[in-house]
C-alpha cells in the first residue's frame, strides 16, 4: 500500500493541535505527536478538574459556614438539620457568603433556625 503524504487536511490538523500545546516545555510543544499525548493528558485533567472544582467549593462553603457558626453556639450538622425543620431553603453558597459578608443577618438566621428547633 503506498505511503499517504500529508495535504493540507493532515496539516490543519496537526497546526490546530500544536496551537493548543503552545506554552509547553520543548518536544512537548513542538512535535506533534508528544503534543498529541500531552494536550490529550491535559483535556483529561482539565475534565476532572471541573468536577473536583464543584467539591472543593462546597468544601469552602461548609468550613466558612462551621467556623461562622461556632461563636453562636451551635454545630455545622445541628445547625443544617435546624435548617431543614425550619423550612429555611437557603443553599450553602448563600449561607457562607452571608457569613462572610453580613454577619448580622447569618445571626439573625441562626436565631430563627433555634427558635425553630427548640
Amino acid at each position: 500500500m503506498p505511503r499517504t503524504k500529508g495535504g493540507p487536511k493532515t496539516r490543519r490538523r496537526h497546526k490546530r493541535l500544536l496551537k493548543r500545546a503552545e506554552g509547553y516545555w520543548g518536544a512537548r510543544r513542538k512535535l506533534f505527536t508528544i503534543a498529541k499525548e500531552t494536550v490529550d493528558r491535559a483535556l483529561a485533567y482539565a475534565y476532572v478538574g471541573r468536577k473536583q472544582k464543584k467539591r472543593q467549593f462546597r468544601r469552602l462553603w461548609i468550613v466558612r459556614i462551621n467556623a461562622a457558626i461556632r461563636p453562636l453556639g451551635m454545630s455545622y450538622s445541628r445547625f443544617i438539620s435546624a435548617l431543614n425543620v425550619a423550612n429555611i431553603e437557603i443553599d450553602r453558597k448563600v449561607l457562607s457568603d452571608l457569613a462572610h459578608q453580613d454577619p448580622a443577618a447569618f445571626a439573625a438566621i441562626v436565631r430563627k433556625t433555634q427558635e425553630c428547633a427548640a
